[in-house]
């Protein structure tokens, strides 16, 4: 029973250490007050109609949407065929390869950057969206990886094996069998790469030309105490966005495992 408490006390102690500062965001976006500190002067949604209002913060946003779809895409499709032949088939050096691809989610973003920046630099490229969304398609790409390998795990290879069987192509197997069936992994391994594309900063801020995206432009206004109320309305909006993505994706997950008839092994939610 002691036990028991103990753990229920740390998982109360961890959840407030980790959404508190995501509770306290919307709070003071709503204070009637550019200062950020309690007691809260009232309520108002003005920081709201200031951060819409701001020219440079569109151009920014349309910058990032732009570089979050293209990345996405790009990733999903590049993690589509790798997990497709890391589940299917077996050739030498699989193991390396799988291994080489996942790195990037545990090597620190701003080793990535620095190594990105050089090659590029050397190269003679010069930086701009395209070297972020360079950036952002290697960095997501692992993710996408580990979402389809799952959701080509749980499919039934008698299907394909029937398919064949019938005279079908591999192609035609491929676009009409098992493409509908891991069709949610594919939503849910997009939406992902696309959260972590439009919130990533490190390879933004390296990467980027004198145009900032969302994130560096946060980034900063946060220099000027004025424009901290509307920041902090922003970082609402965008938290509010990122919680109803990564919701829909877990959901697109499990119901293509449901679907594969497949067994649930954890996710994101």
């Amino acid at each position: 029973m002691k036990q028991g408490t103990g753990l229920g006390f740390y998982a109360i102690l961890y959840l407030v250490f980790l959404y508190a500062p995501i509770v306290i965001l919307p709070v003071f976006a709503f204070n009637n007050s550019q200062i950020v500190a309690f007691p809260l002067k009232g309520f108002t949604t003005q920081w709201f109609g200031e951060m819409w209002a701001d020219t440079n913060l569109r151009n920014a946003l349309v910058r990032s949407l732009i570089i979050a779809l293209c990345s996405s895409t790009i990733a999903t499709i590049l993690g589509l065929f790798a997990a497709r032949a890391s589940v299917r088939y077996k050739f030498p050096g699989k193991t390396a390869a799988m291994g080489l691809i996942m790195l990037p989610m545990v090597l620190p973003d701003i080793v990535i950057a620095l190594a990105l920046l050089i090659v590029l630099l050397s190269l003679s490229i010069p930086l701009s969206m395209v070297t972020i969304i360079i950036g952002h398609v290697l960095l997501c790409t692992p993710f996408a990886v580990a979402i389809l390998t799952s959701a080509f795990q749980s499919l039934d290879t008698s299907l394909e094996e029937a398919a064949l069987d019938l005279g079908e192509t591999r192609a035609a197997t491929f676009r009409l069998i098992i493409l509908p069936l891991v069709m949610p992994g594919i939503i849910a391994s997009f939406l992902i790469c696309f959260t972590i594309s439009i919130d990533e900063f490190v390879l933004a801020n390296f990467l980027g030309s004198g145009k900032p995206v969302l994130s560096v432009y946060i980034f900063g206004q946060f220099r000027f105490p004025a424009k901290v109320p509307s920041m902090l309305a922003l970082g609402t909006v965008l938290v509010t966005f990122s919680i109803i993505l990564l919701g829909f994706a877990e959901y697109m997950r499990r119901r293509g495992i449901a679907k594969a008839g497949g067994k649930d092994s954890g996710g994101f939610l």
